[in-house]
């Protein structure tokens, strides 16, 4: 069977940066599980693996484009501290919701003074050059019920 679209794969990978530090593997752990064709991954990863089959290996490298997009020093705000409740402890790295008028945006704590928050709402990999180096391990056609909610059920998957 090749990955088509609707159809559920799992891969092991290894993400790494341009100079080789690893930023994710799924290596120690279960696959990653998604849904091919539903955004449930890069882009650029998708494209990659479309037409792929069981025991397949590959390397490949994702531009920014073709990743989590470039960076976007819009998305990068300082704000009053007096914004955030008084009572809630504030981390480097935590992340927030926030309205951004078109859609829920993600924004992280980058910095914290006496008096400001700075938030980043690019994704931590944004700008980045991404490499991949993936194995195939399972493919199977994806249930109704998986096509319906767009997204992976059961063993790797989402429960309801």
């Amino acid at each position: 069977m090749r990955i088509t679209k609707d159809q559920v794969v799992a891969i092991d990978y290894t993400l790494t940066d341009d100079q080789g530090q690893v930023l994710d593997t799924s290596e120690g752990s279960e696959p990653l599980w998604y849904l091919h064709g539903a955004k449930g991954i890069i882009p650029g990863l998708e494209r990659e693996l479309d037409g792929k089959q069981t025991g397949d290996h590959l390397e490949v490298a994702i531009t920014p484009k073709d990743g989590y997009g470039e960076r976007n020093d819009s998305l990068r705000q300082s704000v009053s501290r007096d914004q955030f409740d008084d009572n809630q402890e504030l981390e480097l790295g935590m992340q927030f919701r926030v309205d951004s008028g078109n859609e829920p945006l993600i924004v992280t704590i980058v910095e914290i003074t006496d008096d400001t928050v700075t938030v980043d709402g690019n994704h931590p990999l944004a700008g980045m050059n991404l490499n991949f180096d993936v194995t195939v391990r399972e493919i199977r056609a994806a249930t109704a019920e998986e096509l319906e909610h767009g997204h992976v059920h059961g063993p790797g998957g989402h429960s309801h």
